[in-house]
């Protein structure tokens, strides 16, 4: 296992100064829900910091009216009607699935087996599949209600899934992650006080960050900062970097607030701390 190097962020794809629209990158992110809708928002607007054009789509309609109010005030991405997701899945660089999407409301038993699913984990898991089988040669970052109801046979190759420790046992049982990587051919991305990134090929610890980063929706920025990346970079790279520079962030505010500090405030910070890392 090596620790990431800090010299490895500037491998990162930049901006070529004669670059026009959208080539710099194209993200759609799907998911949202009546009561997770602020998750995906939080996603949205980190990556938004990054690629060119930022697509949002949800099959909760409550969604789609808070997405427009924010639209007023934030005029860094594009509202997409649930019928057109897929023209929009189809033209993007990357794609994230499962930011505040809903989930089980029961755990799997002893055998990995789903307990009485609920109809709106049931609907998270069919939109889940739909997706990521229909368009398995897209790049894919994989969070939160999708991790949770979802089987490991449909993460698509090269794939960046990034789940906490109880959506890792969900969806992995007790599998060792390394084994997990190379099994799924993906990128395993193990969320922690030190973040463990796993491909088929090695191992990578990415160190610092503070227990501010314990906050609801700092998941979902990691989310939406890795998917941006992702774009135009390699994936275990895309990866990595995420992590490094979230955490860098967040040492950032732990030097002037301590843990005093939310999801919106790394979404805030991330832009001047690549700026200076690169």
């Amino acid at each position: 296992m090596r620790e990431f190097d800090i010299e490895d962020l500037k491998k990162l794809y930049r901006p070529a100064k004669d670059s026009y629209g959208e080539d710099n990158g194209q993200v759609t992110i799907i998911g949202g829900s009546r009561l997770f809708y602020g998750a995906p928002i939080l996603s949205l607007k980190v990556s938004s910091r990054i690629v060119d054009m930022v697509f949002f789509a949800s099959p909760e309609p409550s969604v789609g009216r808070v997405a427009e109010q924010i639209k007023s005030k934030l005029m860094s991405f594009i509202w997409v009607p649930w019928e057109d997701a897929e023209s929009y899945v189809a033209k993007s660089d990357a794609v994230l699935i499962g930011p505040g999407f809903m989930r089980f409301g029961s755990e799997k038993n002893k055998d990995h087996e789903l307990v009485n699913p609920n109809k709106d984990g049931q609907k998270t898991r069919e939109i889940t599949k739909h997706f990521l089988q229909k368009f398995a040669q897209k790049r894919w970052v994989i969070d939160a209600g999708s991790l949770q109801t979802m089987d490991a046979d449909w993460i698509p190759e090269n794939a960046i899934v990034t789940p906490n420790k109880k959506e890792y046992k969900l969806l992995f049982g007790n599998m060792d992650p390394k084994v997990v990587a190379k099994k799924y051919e993906c990128i395993i991305v193990m969320k922690g006080p030190e973040t463990v990134v796993y491909s088929p090929a090695e191992s990578v610890v990415v160190k610092g960050g503070n227990a501010g980063l314990t906050k609801g929706g700092t998941g979902d920025v990691l989310a939406g900062l890795t998917v941006a990346l992702l774009t135009k970079n390699d994936p275990i790279l895309a990866a990595c970097s995420a992590s490094f520079i979230l955490k860098a962030a967040a040492d950032k505010l732990y030097k002037k607030v301590g843990v005093n500090y939310n999801a919106e405030d790394l979404v805030d910070k991330i832009p001047s701390v690549l700026k200076s890392l690169i």
